[in-house]
C-alpha cells in the first residue's frame, strides 16, 4: 500500500504510462473484437478501464467531471484515449489538491466493504492492469500489434535482433 500520496503518484503515472501504450495501439475496427459472443468487446474493456476511475474515485470522496461512469462506450479508439488521459490527469490533480498523506488512510464504503483509501487506489491501478491483460488477447485476435510494458513484446524482441522467447 502507498503510505504518501508521491508514492501513489508514481506508481499511478507508471502503471497510466502502459495503459496508454495499450490505448494508443487500439484501432477503431479493432474496438468490436469480442471475448466471445454476447461478452465485452475490447473497445468496452477499454471504456470500462477509463469510466472505472470516476466510479472508484466517487467511492472514495473524489468526485471527478471529465468522464461520467455511465458514459456510453465512444465510437473511436482516438476518443477512448483522450478519455482516458483527462480522467487520469484530474484524479491526480483533484488527490494532489483535496487530500495529505493521513487522508490515505481514511476507511470509506468500497462496494459494501470498508476500505482504506490506500487500498482503494491501489485496487483502481490493479483494475487496470486486470484489464489491460485481457486486452493484449483481443488485440492479437484482432491483428493489432501489442505494445511491451513490462518488457518487450515478442514483436519488440524481433526488431531488436533478438531471438523471441520459445512458444
Amino acid at each position: 500500500m502507498f503510505t504518501t500520496l508521491k508514492e501513489f503518484e508514481e506508481d499511478w503515472n507508471h502503471e497510466s504510462t502502459s495503459t496508454l501504450k495499450m490505448l494508443n495501439a487500439l484501432t477503431d475496427t479493432s474496438l468490436s473484437q469480442p471475448v466471445v459472443d454476447g461478452h465485452r468487446t475490447l473497445g468496452r474493456i477499454a471504456w470500462h478501464i477509463v469510466t472505472t476511475i470516476p466510479e472508484m474515485a466517487d467511492k472514495m470522496g473524489i468526485p471527478l467531471d471529465s468522464v461520467k461512469e455511465d458514459a456510453p462506450v465512444p465510437a473511436t479508439a482516438k476518443e477512448i484515449t483522450d478519455a482516458y488521459l483527462k480522467v487520469s490527469k484530474e484524479l491526480i490533480d483533484r488527490i494532489k489538491l483535496d487530500w495529505d498523506d493521513d487522508t490515505l488512510q481514511t476507511e470509506v464504503d468500497m462496494y459494501g466493504e470498508r476500505w482504506k483509501r490506500t487500498f482503494g487506489l491501489k485496487a483502481c491501478i490493479e483494475h487496470q492492469i486486470h484489464h489491460r491483460g485481457q486486452m493484449t488477447v483481443l488485440m492479437r485476435q484482432a491483428g493489432v500489434r501489442v505494445p511491451g510494458t513490462y518488457g518487450p513484446a515478442k514483436e519488440d524482441w524481433e526488431e531488436n535482433g533478438m531471438e523471441p522467447p520459445q512458444v
